[in-house]
């Protein structure tokens, strides 16, 4: 099992892979903060394709065969287990030779056939929770991946829309998504995106995801999902959302702090 409980399970990289440069910047960052933070189960992730752009001109990452390939340097170079995402069943055996965990994006996350190629490849599986669903939905959601034998089901929480450019994060999810009898993650720097509002792109505001990280700990969530990147506004997608680099260690000195705080209190839950 990749998941430890005895560990803070951080999901960590850039939005788009990018390229070598980007990719080998932010995995020697995260070797350090293996290094000093062993409470960590660090994975590292990034993205070969950005296939839900806001508009049809959006940059959309390296594609899939030098995207694995980046993948597949980080893994061997930096020691990591590594995360990207599945649009396609046509993708995923590729995808499932080289990486970890496969994961289904919010937007997909009721894809039955989707859903169960992932689970039939024996990788761990992670789903975000739509922007469109209740998390009281995400037991139908989990079931597929359990039907279909997954070896490992994940279960990310990135907030709800209602329209109107914007998201909102129901603390409660996490104890109604623990109910489903799986680890649930909290995708930080997503749940802060402004959907479309940056013009034909979206927008974001990072300054709400060192709040939003504590208190979805403090509410019981077993893992975070943070978008970071040397240089956010540079990024091709997402770096109005992305903690800059240099920023992300102390970011998770305090997310540790709440996390060690809450097991203190009630280490049974």
């Amino acid at each position: 099992m990749l998941f430890d409980p005895a560990k803070l399970l951080l999901i960590a990289g850039p939005c788009s892979l990018e390229n070598e440069r980007v990719c080998r910047t932010v995995a020697e960052a995260l070797v350090h903060l293996r290094r000093t933070r062993p409470e960590l189960n660090l994975v590292f992730k990034g993205s070969f394709d950005k296939a839900n752009r806001t508009s049809g001109g959006g940059a959309r990452g390296t594609g899939l065969e030098d995207g694995l390939k980046l993948l597949a340097m980080v893994k061997k170079d930096y020691g990591f287990p590594v995360l990207t995402d599945v649009h396609e069943r046509e993708q995923i055996p590729a995808v499932a030779a080289v990486c970890d965990v496969l994961q289904i994006p919010a937007f997909l996350c009721r894809q039955t056939d989707l859903l169960l190629a992932a689970a039939a490849t024996g990788r761990a599986v992670n789903v975000k929770k739509g922007q469109f669903l209740s998390p009281q939905e995400m037991v139908y959601v989990t079931a597929k991946l359990r039907e279909g034998k997954a070896k490992e089901i994940w279960q990310t929480e990135r907030g709800t829309t209602f329209g109107y450019q914007n998201l909102v994060v129901d603390m409660r999810s996490f104890a109604i998504m623990r109910e489903n009898g799986f680890p649930t993650v909290f995708d930080a720097t997503h749940a802060v995106q402004l959907p479309g509002a940056g013009g034909g792109m979206s927008s974001g505001q990072r300054e709400f995801v060192p709040p939003l990280a504590k208190a979805a700990l403090a509410a019981g969530a077993d893992g975070l999902f943070i978008e970071t990147h040397p240089e956010p506004a540079r990024a091709i997608s997402d770096g109005s959302n992305m903690i800059p680099l240099v920023e992300l260690p102390a970011l998770i000195a305090s997310c540790l702090a709440i996390w060690k705080a809450v097991r203190g209190e009630g280490s049974a839950r």
